[in-house]
């Protein structure tokens, strides 16, 4: 799941950033800022692949060491996606592609920003029950993913349907976990679902994504 993440937000941000050079084409957000934004989130993903494969290889030690990294990185990412978003909306033309008032668009991305605040801080304080530690973990980080996947060039037509339905269909392996191992789902696991099943009516179809720059 950790590396299906990570593709997913390499193969959204391939043209804008990742591969921005090759791509003079796509609109990208003008402030430098932006850079640092994806730099910090892009981290946060490739970190969760690594955290994962510590756990799978039995590195508690050092798992739970890099957590403290983890804490650190989930406050910079809060900081730098509503600072994103203030500068996003402040912007003359407001956010890149979005035709709505920037000012109603902003519930957007703090929304996405408590939200993944809410379940990655309980995930963390809960870290002493594994189980529970993992889900929120995992549930949280799916909750940013919904602007890489509106940005794949094979869905960025479909609208916040597919854009948010198809973030919901990373929570299908959890699910299936869930019934298979325990018969039921887990506690954390519709706890988190409960959060990240919206669909903003401030979204028209035509719009990009939530947290665009």
């Amino acid at each position: 799941m950790a590396l299906a993440m990570l593709a997913s937000v390499c193969l959204g941000f391939a043209r804008s950033f990742l591969l921005r050079p090759w791509f003079p084409e796509v609109k990208v957000p003008p402030e430098p800022f932006f850079l640092l934004h994806g730099a910090v989130f892009l981290t946060w993903f490739i970190l969760l692949v690594v955290q994962t494969t510590l756990v799978a290889r039995g590195r508690l030690v050092v798992h739970r060491s890099l957590g403290v990294l983890g804490a650190v990185l989930a406050t910079a990412m809060i900081l730098a996606g509503l600072t994103g978003a203030i500068i996003a909306a402040r912007r003359p033309g407001g956010f890149i592609g979005i035709p709505i008032p920037p000012l109603q668009f902003l519930v957007i991305p703090f929304g996405d920003m408590v939200l993944f605040a809410s379940l990655i801080g309980t995930g963390l304080s809960l870290r002493r029950r594994p189980q529970a530690h993992k889900r929120l973990m995992l549930i949280g980080s799916i909750t940013i993913l919904t602007a890489a996947i509106a940005r794949w060039p094979f869905v960025l037509g479909g609208g916040p349907p597919a854009f948010f339905g198809i973030t919901d269909l990373f929570l299908v392996p959890l699910v299936v976990w869930d019934f298979s191992t325990r018969r039921r789902l887990h506690p954390a696991t519709p706890l988190g679902r409960a959060g990240i099943d919206r669909l903003p009516a401030a979204a028209p179809s035509s719009s990009p994504a939530p947290m665009a720059g």
